[in-house]
């Protein structure tokens, strides 16, 4: 079997619902390894959206977040931030689609990945 043309690569994903995460599937698809980020609070919304569901989860978040590794970190706290930064220095891709200035409010966008990462591609 074809280990895929993203091999190798490592990807954070930080989305939600259902685009996001599909991004990050086909991105998978490809052989790239997906670390998907969750709040340990909430996860991701779409794990409860019916209508099906097995074994309580969303038959929507089963489809789109297979083949990923899970990951629960609170990026409003410092620890879990710290965390995030040493998976970013690790990483090739960070995925996000979260509102506008959610990232700079958590310390989290582009100039301050890169700094940690330079070759850090960031998808905003």
């Amino acid at each position: 079997m074809n280990a895929g043309l993203l091999s190798g690569a490592v990807v954070l994903d930080l989305t939600q619902m259902l685009s996001g995460p599909y991004a990050s599937l086909l991105l998978a698809d490809l052989g790239a390894r997906i670390i998907k980020i969750e709040d340990p609070k909430t996860g991701d919304r779409i794990r409860g959206m019916g209508p099906h569901f097995n074994e309580g989860e969303s038959a929507y978040f089963l489809n789109v977040n297979r083949s990923k590794e899970s990951v629960c970190l609170d990026l409003r706290e410092a620890d879990d931030r710290e965390t995030f930064y040493y998976l970013v220095e690790k990483a090739d891709v960070v995925l996000d689609n979260f509102r506008p200035r959610v990232l700079k409010k958590l310390g989290l966008e582009y100039e301050t990945l890169k700094a940690r990462n330079p070759r850090i591609i960031f998808d905003n």
